[in-house]
């Protein structure tokens, strides 16, 4: 028999709905332990279309879960979980991370579909804290997409793709990516190699050293883009004074509170209120590099690499010329309309059939801007790969719909990134903190897979028309998604 402590701690319970359908409720803290300073948190769990394969892709979807809390109406902390005495729920595992920051809950066998986990319970040490303490807990979840260990290309096979990667054999042979080792860069056989015709491609230097991720590695990717309800999620548990410093509505973001090309958030400055959206299941557009990085550190994930980027798109198979995310060259052309407009609902009303479907300029339609996380796995005729604009290994949205950030490869500050994590902490100015992440002026970052305003050559997966651009500014094409190292 459980035992409540709602007697010691006064609380409030919180509904987080976090990216495409996954949502948390019956939030609690059970079995208070003060000697040994620790409590249960305890919460339901449910998303969508989840799936687990032991063949084909063989891998998996997650939510990556992690809790939030403050003592006294104090600021927002990250709750550092233990890796014993965790309860999972029915049919699912359970893995806390080895720094304690988060959590990685998945189904524990084959199988598809809607997923409702119940009375799932992570043990939090407490601290300090006390039975006179008033305690708020947030928990947030974040839908993910497992990656498996192993090799893959880099590179295309056609003279479609500008400045792709290429084996030095031959400027139409991939490179195959066989393990976490340094990678040599230079123009002579059998090295990695590309070229930078249009100078947005990178120095054409390495090695690329041994810590960089590269994809061969098990790793997590988040399904969507970041949405506007995750990011305010965020942006909510600042401080008015860290909040100024992450104001998409001010100057250094889309410097209005009126809807801009789709991004719908509102805050009022100075009032203590908080910020909201008329689209949140929107990606989040109009963020600089600053606020990417410190929403990933105070989320517990990190940025990916350009090379997690191919392989998280065509996964082990050999490229095909001109290829998009969806593993054809083959793209819709017609513009969409669309349905339901703002809301979780929101859809595709004349999706292509037979072929890729992607949200870029000659689809785009009305209203131009990103559209609904998911909005193409939802509204597709055959939910094929195609059709949805799926990846191989079920991420969405990597060719179209807004750039994603990666780390490049083709800069000295990108090679510096050996993928360390965010710890879920931030300074008190509301920055993040990891050391060797690209810089807040963009240095190290890259930018792959186009967006609603882009043409169809940009969105290919071996593009690097803009692999290692530097661009310092806020901009409405430009979203990110994180990632996190398995573990071992």
């Amino acid at each position: 028999m459980k035992t409540k402590i709602t007697l010691l701690f006064s609380m409030l319970m919180y509904y987080l709905a976090m990216g495409n359908n996954i949502a948390v409720s019956n939030i609690s803290l059970e079995n208070y332990n003060a000697a040994e300073s620790w409590a249960h948190v305890e919460f339901d769990l449910s998303w969508e279309n989840s799936w687990r394969l032991s063949s084909g892709p063989s891998n998996w979807d997650a939510a990556w879960v992690f809790v939030k809390y403050r003592i006294n109406n104090g600021d927002w902390v990250h709750a550092v979980l233990n890796q014993s005495n965790t309860n999972a729920a029915p049919g699912s595992i359970v893995e806390i991370t080895s720094d304690g920051v988060g959590a990685l809950i998945y189904r524990d066998a084959d199988g598809s579909g809607n997923l409702n986990l119940q009375d799932i319970q992570l043990q939090w040490n407490t601290g300090s804290t006390t039975s006179d303490d008033i305690i708020d807990i947030k928990v947030f979840a974040i839908e993910m997409v497992y990656v498996p260990e192993g090799a893959f290309y880099v590179g295309g096979r056609s003279d479609n793709n500008v400045n792709k990667f290429y084996n030095a054999n031959g400027i139409t042979s991939p490179y195959n990516i066989t393990s976490e080792a340094a990678i040599t860069v230079a123009n002579t056989p059998g090295n990695l190699y590309y070229n930078n015709d249009n100078s947005g491609s990178g120095d054409q230097l390495g090695p690329i050293p041994a810590e960089f991720p590269k994809g061969f590695g098990a790793f997590y990717l988040m399904k969507y883009e970041v949405t506007q309800s995750q990011w305010i999620g965020f942006f909510n548990t600042l401080n008015e004074f860290q909040k100024t410093n992450q104001d998409v509505t001010g100057i250094n973001g889309k410097n209005s509170d009126l809807e801009v090309t789709r991004n719908g958030i509102s805050w009022v400055e100075g009032t203590g209120a908080s910020a909201t959206t008329t689209n949140p299941d929107v990606p989040l557009n109009f963020v600089n590099t600053n606020s990417v990085n410190t929403y990933m550190d105070w989320a517990g994930l990190r940025p990916m690499t350009e090379l997690e980027y191919e392989k998280a798109s065509r996964g082990p198979v050999l490229p095909k010329p001109g290829e998009f995310a969806w593993g054809s060259a083959n793209v819709a052309s017609t513009p969409y309309t669309y349905s339901n407009l703002g809301s979780p609902s929101e859809s595709v009303t004349n999706p292509e059939v037979s072929t890729g479907n992607a949200i870029y300029s000659s689809t785009n339609g009305t209203p131009s801007g990103p559209k609904r996380s998911g909005i193409l796995a939802s509204s597709a005729t055959n939910k094929n790969r195609e059709e949805t604009g799926g990846s191989y290994y079920g991420v969405m949205e990597l060719s179209g719909n807004v750039y994603e950030r990666c780390v490049t490869v083709g800069n000295p500050r990108g090679r510096l990134f050996n993928g360390n994590h965010g710890n879920g902490g931030i300074s008190p100015d509301g920055n993040g903190t990891v050391t060797n992440w690209p810089l807040s002026s963009g240095e190290g970052y890259g930018y792959k897979g186009a967006s609603f305003l882009n043409g169809s050559d940009f969105m290919r997966t071996s593009d690097r028309f803009d692999a290692a651009t530097t661009f310092n500014a806020t901009n409405d094409r430009i979203g990110f998604r994180a990632a996190r190292t398995a573990p071992n």
